[in-house]
């Protein structure tokens, strides 16, 4: 039987249910993270709840939970759910209140809820790549907080899924910033270019872990804008995300990226990544 993580309580899937004032669900006033299982184990699970408790700050939702109490609800949902290879999905809203668009006053209890499910790695992509597109990127200016606000996200991914993509990149003007659910890099002559980390774009968790890899390979990690026209220049482009690794891309909008295979510089991420799996999962 699945079970699901509400407010203290695992409790079975069919049971699990959402007040119809609930905030998340009125005005996406909430956050969220997604954390991946390898083996049993939560990978770089401490920066993912660093990035959850900054994100609650930066709403002013007061979580009440420590990093390591997060840590330790996680854990405890990926045993009772038998799940080895999968992730875990957790958010948290600022609770329950009859709908008024200013904060609930006094203020109410957040609710927190997560649910982990079972997948593998995907092998398939990771080896051959995937195809992308650009598209324009509408949405607000608090991309660095990892909110439920994820409308103009899903409006990029289901371009992309329009035109035979995995994944939509998007760009302000001629800028690159991220991907729909990714961060994005342009690789050239050796450098791996990526959007500094502003309000323009989420500072992902594998996007750290691939600016380790960089220093321990002694790999050019150039954090500065870089625009469409560039991308479309360059000898590798990836995407990276908790679920998605180190992605190659190897088409985007229906034009070869580079000689059209995985390059050397993508190889040795992954390769970097294979490894970190191993040393940042408990």
């Amino acid at each position: 039987m699945t079970k699901v993580f509400i407010n203290g309580e695992f409790i079975n899937q069919e049971d699990a249910k959402v007040s119809y004032e609930d905030r998340g669900y009125v005005f996406g006033d909430g956050i969220y993270e997604y954390i991946r299982a390898y083996d049993g184990k939560l990978f770089t699970v401490t920066e993912h709840f660093e990035r959850f408790v900054r994100s609650a700050g930066e709403l002013q939702i007061d979580l009440d939970y420590t990093v390591e109490e997060l840590i330790d609800i996680v854990r405890q949902l990926l045993k009772v759910n038998e799940i080895k290879s999968g992730g875990v999905y957790i958010q948290a809203t600022r609770g329950v209140a009859p709908r008024e668009h200013s904060f609930p006053t006094p203020e109410v209890k957040p609710v927190l809820m997560a649910f982990a499910k079972s997948y593998d790695r995907p092998y398939e992509d990771l080896k051959n790549g995937i195809n992308a597109v650009t598209v324009e990127d509408i949405r607000w200016l608090r991309c660095d907080i990892k909110s439920l606000n994820l409308l103009g996200n899903v409006l990029a991914k289901e371009y992309a899924v329009k035109y035979n993509a995995s994944e939509a990149i998007q760009h302000r003007g001629e800028t690159v910033t991220e991907g729909a659910s990714s961060n994005v890099y342009a690789i050239k002559d050796g450098k791996i270019y990526t959007h500094p980390v502003n309000n323009c774009i989420l500072n992902g968790i594998t996007r750290k872990v691939i600016k380790w890899i960089s220093e321990d390979y002694d790999l050019p990690f150039i954090e500065e804008t870089f625009n469409v026209e560039f991308l479309k220049k360059a000898d590798e482009i990836i995407i990276s995300s908790t679920s998605a690794e180190v992605m190659p891309v190897v088409k985007l909008d229906g034009e070869t990226v580079g000689d059209g295979n995985i390059g050397p510089v993508t190889r040795k991420l992954q390769e970097g990544f294979d490894k970190y799996i191993e040393t940042k999962s408990n």
